[in-house]
This record gives C-alpha cells, structure tokens and sequence, in this order.
C-alpha cells in the first residue's frame, strides 16, 4: 500500500495465491495469479454515494424500471425462514417484491432512514456499471478483488487470519445461528451494517468480508464440475443469462450454510437480477 486518498487506496499489485482447496469445489484450483497496481474503494458504494450519482445522473435502476403490466420489475428481499426448510431451495428464504429498489431496501414502505452508511443494495451490473462510469472508475476483477481482500496474508482462510472470530471477537456481518431461521445477532447486525462497522484489513480496506456480496467485472467460469457448484445464499438466478462472479459473502452467509465469507470464495449471479444482499466497490487503474 502506497497511498490513500478520495476514499481510495492505492495497492501495489504483485503476483499471489487465488483460490482454496480446502472450502468449495468452485474455489479451486489454487493457483498464482498476479495483478498490476491499482486504486480500490475503502469501503462499498454506499447509499450516501448512490442517491448523489442518481441526483446527478437521473439514473433509474433495473429494479425500478415499469414492465408492460405497469409494474416495476422488483428485487428479491429475504426473509427468515419460520421453521427448518429445505436449504437446497433458496425460494424458502427470497422474496421477489415488486416495490424493492436501492431506496427501499425491505420492500414497500421501508426507505433509507439511518442507513446512508450503509452498502447499497437492490443493483445489479448494469447499475454498478453505471455509477463506476460516472464515478471514472471500473469494477474490479475477480483477481483484483480477491488481492485486496486479503490484505497481504498469503494463504489466510479470512481476511484477518484463519481463525473466523478469534477470541470471540466478530470481525464481520454474517449470519450467526442456524440459517435461514435464528439469528443470534453476535455481530450486532440483522441486515446489513454501516461499511465501516467492523476492522480494516491490512490493506485499509472494510467490508471485504461479511455485509454485502460484491459485483465483479468477470463473467462466471469454473475449472470443476458446474453440477457440484450450489445455489447458495444468492436469490435463484436466470440460467440464460450470463452470470457475473460475486466476491466476499454477505450478512446471510453461515457456519451451517454457506461459509464464503473468505477471500477464496466466490458465486455466480446473473448479472440482470438484484437482491437486498448484493452491492459492489469500484477501482481506478494506477497510472
């Protein structure tokens, strides 16, 4: 790390350790991969940051927009389960609400009080894209990500070591309890968190793990058997459409369910579709 500033910093790249043998079949190989320097977000795209890029921009995001029946097409809220389900099917714990956007993160008639510190949600690529264009900055690569996620620990399960909460301590926004119905709330957070709530990594940088997943510029790949890669904590996807890599898990990842709050893990989401659970950060290339 060589600089910080405009809530950016700035890593030096280099060439380090991807993936893990030891979690999901996706994850694998490890291997080397090297990334050239570049300039990252200290934090996701908050909603502060969010509504002034719309303010400016008039953008209107996918899950706002009116489809033929008049409707705006919505995004998938969650919601905690009653009872034990079946957690093969994510459409236990999704809700497809029609009147979910970025500014109504819980559906009708929620709206972002006392959460504009915290991740926006309810975007898809699309809407990423366009607030890193307006912003002069890319999403970043799976690479890219993954670098800075670890914040110089070669090889380390977390990005803060390889114990997930050491001595106790919650050092991040995920699901404690048994998903998708009890939540014990050790982390303090039921939804998500303000992005800077928890530690920095070595790197500066909050909110690599836990709180949201995050959109990266790669389309999904996978070197393994696509029939072993699970649909895990992420609404349904459209098979049709061409998936992005999500990075970094969110507050719904858990011990009895979905452990990708690692810098290793990854999962598919089509890019047109939204949840209440998925934000992203952007980069800058280096000069």
């Amino acid at each position: 790390m060589s600089a910080s500033r405009d809530g950016m910093v700035r890593l030096p790249g280099g060439t380090f350790r991807m993936g893990s043998a030891r979690f999901y079949p996706e994850e694998r190989p490890m291997r080397l991969a090297q990334v050239d320097a570049f300039w990252i977000d200290t934090v996701p795209v908050t909603n502060a940051a969010f509504s002034r890029f719309v303010q400016a921009t008039g953008h209107v995001t996918t899950a706002e927009r009116r489809l033929d029946d008049g409707l705006p097409s919505g995004s998938a809220v969650f919601m905690p389960a009653a009872a034990p389900v079946d957690l093969r099917d994510p459409s236990q714990w999704w809700q497809l609400q029609r009147e979910a956007c970025w500014h109504r993160p819980r559906g009708a008639g929620s709206c972002l009080e006392g959460l504009d510190h915290h991740p926006v949600v309810h975007v898809n690529v699309e809407d990423a894209q366009a607030y890193a264009t307006w912003a002069g900055k890319q999403l970043p690569t799976e690479a890219q990500w993954e670098y800075a996620a670890r914040g110089g620990l070669e090889g380390a399960e977390y990005a803060w070591g390889n114990a997930l909460a050491p001595d106790g301590l919650m050092l991040a926004n995920y699901w404690q309890g048994p998903f998708p119905v009890h939540n014990t709330l050790a982390d303090g957070w039921l939804f998500t968190s303000p992005v800077d709530a928890f530690p920095a990594n070595g790197y500066g940088l909050h909110d690599m793990i836990g709180n949201v997943w995050e959109w990266t510029a790669d389309a999904w790949t996978t070197s393994g058997d696509e029939a072993l890669v699970r649909q895990c904590c992420t609404a349904p996807t459209n098979a049709a459409v061409r998936s992005r890599v999500l990075k970094g898990g969110s507050h719904l990842c858990a011990v009895n369910y979905c452990q990708r709050y690692r810098p290793a893990a990854r999962h598919s989401q089509s890019a047109l579709e939204s949840t209440g659970h998925i934000g992203f950060r952007c980069v800058r290339q280096a000069a």
